[in-house]
Order: structure tokens, then C-alpha cells, then sequence
């Protein structure tokens, strides 16, 4: 089992999300932090069979940094009996919040993996996406985090920004590598409804070439793509917790906006603070068919080095699998499809599964 905590507040709202975050409900911290935990323990009662533990727990917003670590200390108390071993825990931060004394705390409670919000060492990039922060404190947010003792360490960028080019991406992976940085989240800008770029058109850049040149600069610099926007310097530095997600494992979901999926039944929290403070174990379900499960383990499979199974397919679908094959657009090996090129993992899953 795999659990998600969704912590909804954000010093400001960056022009490109569409995540169920708030800049305006400080005030209501304490009050959501409680509500949080009554969720939790409902959750993990509920859910968990006998003895089972948490194989990973992802801390994610928003931005956990905002959250003061006295906050967390009870949702741990709540956590550390269900957490399997080697459980891998992993918050998310941005640089101007996650200070020296917060990433200490964290890691004295058990987080073992940090996250930064970084998106660009280019401070009027970041300005321009609407960033709390600049270059210089992204640098200090890593370096503190190492001293500390994190050893796993991601760092989030963004490309596809017009006014983009191989060259200043680049300058952004050069700095990752002069960073104790480990993991590497690179993400092509999307355009959401809701988001403040959503009507300018002019913000995005559409640069399947570029993708392809930044993915072998990475892998020549020791970063190996295990998923088309994730990469790592060694199997230990991959997000297990994703992996679990692409595998479609049990995960649990915790907090406003979240979402949990158990026994092929997802499960929705509120989004609104308010009405998730004033009742944490109201859900929306959505259960999910045999056919809906096998879509995503197909389009997850293909996007990352995981795969799937050939034997969730039909006879039809196999037949296309194996014309794809012989194209060299897949492998096979002990029966589990890889795909190699993960820009096209769409193109592959739609013609499989037509």
C-alpha cells in the first residue's frame, strides 16, 4: 500500500498550475492539519489488512514547506506503526519555505527523500512562471538539504517555456550537476483550464526535437530516463512511490484534493478546505472495470521502463503488440512489453488498444 498526504497551501499560485491549492486560507492550517489526521487514521484503519504496511508515503501540495513541523509530528505519530522498514518517505518543498531548521525537522521525524520545486535557475523564468523564488535560493534549499544528510534529492524543471532553447535548458542541468542532486523531474509545460496561461496561447513551445536533445544530454551526464519525465542516477534513486502508481498498486489519498485507489475503486476527498475540515471522511467513488484498469496499466507501462504484462491483452490486441515489435517500436522479455521511446507511449497504447 502506497499513501499520498496532500497539503493544499501555497505562498503563491504559479501560472501553470491547475492543482487543488490555495494562496488566501493560511488561517485555516491548524484546523486542516486536524481534520488531515482524523482522515489519515480512518484510512489506515479502514484499508490496511492485518499487518500490512506502507511501502512508500509521498508528502505533496501545494507546498508542505508552508506547514510548520510541529504540525506534522502528530500525523507521524499516526504513521510510524504501519511503515514497513525501508519505507521510502518523500515531501515536496519549495525553496523559499523549506529553511534549514524545516528540512531538519523533517528529516528527525523519518522523511528520507526531498523534492524541490526548483523549475529554472533563470530568475526572470521564474519570475515569469510566477515563482516565490529566485536562483540563489533554490542553490541554498539543495546544499542545506545534503548537509543535513538527504542523500535522495529531486529537483523539478520545466521546459517548453517560450524563449526556451537547448542551450538555456541546458544551463539549467549543468547547475543540477554541480548540485548533490540525484533525481531529476523534467516536465514539459502543459496548459490547463483554470490556469492563469491557460488563454495565452504564446506561453508554450511544442519541441518534440528538443525533448529528444535534452533526454540524451541527461542520459550522457549519468541521468538514465526510467520514465518519460523522470530520471535517475542509479535504480536506488527512482521514485518507488511513482513506481507504485505505474504498477497500480493500492494507494491511499489523505487530504483536500487527493485522490486514493483501493480494491479498483478510487476514492475523492473533498477539494474545498472548508467543507473537507468540516467532514475529512466524505468521499466521491468511481469504481473501476476490469477493461478501465487494463487502459492504464498499458499507458502507464509504456511511459516508463516498467511495462506490462502481455497477458492482460487479447488475442487482437497481442497481434498488434507483435506487429509493433517487429517494427522495433517494443520488446518483449519474459512475457512483460517495454517501450523504449517514451514520447510516443500515447501513439503505442492508442493503436494497441484500438
Amino acid at each position: 500500500m502506497l499513501l499520498y498526504i496532500h497539503i493544499p497551501f501555497c505562498d503563491s499560485k504559479c501560472f501553470y498550475c491547475a492543482f487543488n491549492t490555495y494562496t488566501d486560507r493560511f488561517h485555516l492550517k491548524k484546523e486542516y492539519m486536524e481534520a488531515l489526521k482524523k482522515q489519515l487514521k480512518f484510512d489506515l484503519e479502514k484499508n490496511l489488512i492485518e499487518n500490512e504496511k506502507l511501502e512508500t508515503v509521498f508528502i505533496g501540495g501545494g507546498t508542505p514547506s508552508t506547514i510548520k513541523v510541529e504540525m506534522y509530528k502528530e500525523v507521524f505519530d499516526i504513521l510510524n506503526p504501519y511503515l514497513s522498514k525501508d519505507c521510502e518517505i518523500t515531501s515536496e518543498s519549495n525553496p523559499n519555505s523549506a529553511s534549514k531548521e524545516w528540512l531538519k525537522g523533517m528529516k528527525d521525524l523519518g522523511v528520507n527523500r526531498i523534492s524541490f520545486g526548483v523549475q529554472s535557475f533563470d530568475d526572470e523564468k521564474l519570475k515569469r512562471l510566477n515563482r516565490a523564488h529566485n536562483s540563489k535560493g533554490a542553490i541554498t534549499a539543495i546544499q542545506n538539504a545534503f548537509c543535513i544528510g538527504f542523500n535522495r534529492i529531486n529537483c523539478d524543471i520545466i521546459y517548453g517555456v517560450d524563449g526556451d532553447t537547448y542551450e538555456s535548458i541546458k544551463r539549467d542541468f549543468e547547475r543540477i550537476f554541480s548540485l548533490p542532486v540525484t533525481h531529476i523531474s523534467a516536465y514539459s509545460l502543459t496548459i490547463e483550464e483554470g490556469t492563469k496561461f491557460f488563454n495565452n496561447t504564446k506561453i508554450k513551445i511544442d519541441d518534440e526535437e528538443l525533448s529528444y536533445k535534452l533526454f540524451t544530454y541527461l542520459k550522457d551526464n549519468n541521468f538514465n530516463q526510467y520514465e518519460i519525465s523522470n530520471f535517475s542516477k542509479s535504480k536506488e534513486d527512482e521514485s518507488k512511490h511513482n513506481y507504485g502508481y505505474w504498477q497500480h498498486k493500492n494507494y491511499l489519498g489523505v487530504g483536500a484534493g487527493a485522490v486514493g485507489c483501493v480494491n479498483k475503486q478510487r476514492y475523492y476527498p473533498n477539494k474545498s478546505i472548508e467543507e473537507y475540515i468540516s467532514n475529512p471522511i466524505s468521499y466521491d467513488y468511481e469504481k473501476l472495470s476490469d477493461e478501465d484498469i487494463k487502459v492504464e496499466k498499458v499507458l502507464l507501462g509504456l511511459r516508463c521502463s516498467n511495462g506490462f504484462s502481455i497477458d492482460i491483452l487479447d488475442e487482437n490486441e497481442q497481434n498488434r503488440v507483435e506487429e509493433l515489435i517487429k517494427e522495433q517500436k517494443l520488446e518483449i522479455n519474459d512475457k512483460i512489453v517495454t517501450n523504449k521511446n517514451f514520447l510516443i507511449s500515447d501513439e503505442l497504447a492508442l493503436y494497441i488498444l484500438e
